[in-house]
């Protein structure tokens, strides 16, 4: 299966998302694979044994969310400069959305740009984070706020390496494959109702529809300034829970799924959304395994984080909500007292 990307709008720029087991892949200059250990552990050798290079070495770095950082980059960095790398030279992300992030951004400022490919091996990043250009790392203000638009050449999903991934980890990405078809697609979430995600026919096809999904999102509005905006939903609540807990309590998703239920919650106040859809979600998201409650223990301090949000602007955030299963509102200037509302209906004392 072949998913094109076409940013003709914007740079011109094409590429091919290949969703099938993973081909032989030859390149006439100097390859860097960035990776970690766990991935490493289970698939590096089959990598290596399916890549050609004039020179080919491997950077491993710590694994985990905690490692996302400008730290982490630079020390990518260096290895790239070790390995004399010049901008003909190829970085390969092969891991999850972290590995992913860290890699585009490392090749969006080395030598002011060189090519990347992206090799995801988690759910989340081969439905979600390996397709559409966004790069970068996080900091003590928040997630994913320096980093850069940079597209890959190329990206290669292959669903085998699937088998290998934990319960928590295929799980964090249903809760995106689930965000993309509230926002979109009526009937795709109630294919996802009666769906078994561990059939491999059944993953494929989710892999494929998810994938179309973004790239259609992505090939209109390339640089989140419309339509991108609302792959954010469940994410501006996500953040604040995710930099709440340290980014260690959470994985990506799970901190999504939780997200969701909470801009649910708002929808539902707002009228956007009934009670009904709003449990439909929930129940989805529980038949997977994922997290759906979450204490807000300061309610104030939860709403100052929203501010930190990149989808803020001017003293305003702007909300991602849905509007009936399958739309979307994308709502700014809610009354404070309102926001504040919901959340307190997840504080200790409900």
């Amino acid at each position: 299966m072949i998913v094109p990307i076409e940013l003709a709008h914007t740079q011109n720029i094409t590429y091919d998302i290949t969703i099938d087991a993973l081909p032989q892949l030859t390149f006439d200059t100097n390859v860097v694979v960035v990776t970690n250990p766990t991935v490493a552990g289970y698939h590096l050798e089959t990598l290596l044994s399916h890549i050609k290079a004039t020179k080919l070495n491997v950077v491993t770095i710590p694994d985990g969310e905690g490692y996302k950082t400008l730290e982490t980059v630079e020390n990518i960095l260096n290895e790239c400069f070790e390995h004399k790398l010049d901008r003909k030279s190829l970085l390969i992300a092969f891991g999850g959305g972290v590995i992913g992030d860290m890699t585009g951004f490392t090749a969006s400022i080395y030598q002011r740009g060189i090519d990347f490919i992206q090799i995801p091996t988690t759910l989340l990043s081969q439905v979600d984070a390996s397709v559409g250009g966004k790069t970068g790392v996080n900091n003590k203000y928040g997630k994913n706020l320096i980093g850069a638009f940079y597209q890959p050449k190329a990206v290669y999903i292959d669903p085998s390496f699937l088998k290998t991934l934990p319960p928590r980890e295929f799980a964090a990405g249903i809760a995106e494959i689930v965000k993309m078809a509230v926002m979109f697609d009526k009937s795709y979430f109630e294919f996802l109702q009666k769906s078994n995600f561990s059939d491999t026919e059944t993953l494929k096809e989710v892999i494929k529809k998810s994938v179309e999904l973004k790239a259609w999102v992505v090939n209109q509005d390339e640089k989140e300034a419309g339509i991108r905006a609302v792959l954010n939903y469940g994410h501006t609540f996500g953040h604040v829970v995710e930099n709440e807990t340290n980014y260690t309590t959470y994985l990506h998703g799970e901190a999504v799924a939780i997200g969701m239920v909470m801009a649910n919650a708002l929808a539902v106040e707002l009228g956007l959304f009934s009670q009904e859809e709003a449990e439909a979600v929930k129940r989805l998201l529980e038949k997977s395994s994922l997290p759906t409650d979450y204490v807000i223990k300061d309610v104030d301090d939860f709403y100052e984080h929203f501010f930190l949000d990149k989808k803020s602007a001017r003293g305003s955030i702007t909300f991602i909500l849905p509007q009936g299963m399958g739309h979307y509102k994308m709502v700014s200037d809610i009354d404070e007292s309102i926001v504040k509302k919901v959340l307190h209906g997840f504080g200790e004392e409900k």
